[in-house]
């Protein structure tokens, strides 16, 4: 069962953030959420698979050897919430460790409709597992999930990846305040954070031979096009990674290449690229392991365990609500 958004709203909405993030003075941006069309979601799962982006895997592999050691640490009975659950390919480990003790309701949570049927259609056959789709934004999902859960029922929240490194670090904790105000004392968040490593590798982890994660990045414009009907020429612009050493993070940019007019009909924008002016759309910061322990400790919870991958540095932090 998925909960969806009417059409006309998620375009007004869509084209308001546009407006918003390409006019602003100091350097342009366009929201990272958007790169998650049907199109950016499948060009993410190759980008997952490449050689050089190893954090999917490190996460994986975490999940895999740990799953069973995570669900020990919970108390039941537990529903399951997925804040941007992807193919839902990872969270197979958890939910079979659970399943192996109780009935389990799972609710993964996303803005992309397609990505909740690839993972229903990932994780639908897993016994004694039932799946209840979300297509609503982060928090707004993770509120109705938290509202019908029964008495005595515990949460445990799923924010794998390195999601969290697409907020800024202030945002960042903003964001895990608001998940915790949402919780009971006692439910669980197991939070996905990429280690600091060096600064070539993670480079190329964002801008690959092949091409991919420039496809991805392109893909947005080419999403504004179809969807709000802008006249982005794609050819005009290139894709590129940058170590930002003083914030810890990578940055995705899209540089233009000449001086361009853009026209964004459903934005109601008109407006002038320079040659060489670049449009943010990601950042990914990175973490020490200690930094997670003491991020939870601000908003509002305690670390009960971490877990870290040596191959390609990652941690599964699993965070208990005070």
């Amino acid at each position: 069962m998925l909960t969806r958004s009417l059409p006309e709203r998620h375009v007004s909405e869509f084209a308001a953030d546009v407006r918003d993030s390409l006019t602003k003075r100091e350097q342009r941006e366009l929201p990272s959420k958007y790169l998650y069309d049907e199109v950016g979601s499948a060009l993410f799962e190759t980008i997952c698979l490449l050689p050089e982006y190893g954090l999917t895997r490190a996460d994986a592999r975490l999940l895999k050897s740990y799953a069973g050691e995570i669900v020990e640490r919970l108390p039941s009975p537990v529903k399951v919430a997925e804040l941007g659950s992807g193919s839902g390919k990872k969270t197979r480990w958890i939910l079979e460790a659970l399943s192996r003790r109780q009935k389990t309701y799972y609710y993964p949570i996303e803005i992309s409709p397609s990505a909740l049927e690839a993972c229903a259609k990932e994780l639908g056959q897993i016994d004694l597992v039932s799946i209840v789709g979300h297509e609503r934004p982060y928090l707004e999902g993770l509120q109705d999930v938290a509202e019908g859960r029964a008495e005595g029922d515990h949460l445990l929240v799923l924010f794998l990846g390195s999601t969290i490194g697409n907020f800024d670090r202030d945002a960042a904790e903003k964001f895990l305040r608001s998940v915790r105000d949402i919780l009971c004392p006692g439910d669980a968040l197991l939070l996905g954070t990429d280690l600091e490593k060096n600064v070539a590798v993670q480079l190329l982890a964002y801008d690959d031979p092949a091409g991919v994660t420039a496809a991805f990045n392109l893909n947005l414009l080419a999403r504004i096009n179809r969807e709000l009907g802008a006249d982005f020429d794609l050819s005009c612009f290139r894709h590129e990674a940058r170590w930002n050493a003083a914030e810890r993070r990578i940055e995705m940019h899209l540089r233009s290449t000449c001086r361009q007019k853009v026209e964004i009909p459903a934005a109601g924008l008109r407006t002038i690229l320079d040659e060489d002016e670049t449009i943010w759309t990601e950042s990914s910061h990175k973490y020490q392991p200690e930094d997670a322990i003491a991020m939870a400790e601000r908003t509002g919870f305690r670390c009960d365990g971490q877990w870290i991958d040596e191959e390609w540095p990652f941690a599964q932090n699993l965070l208990i609500a005070e």
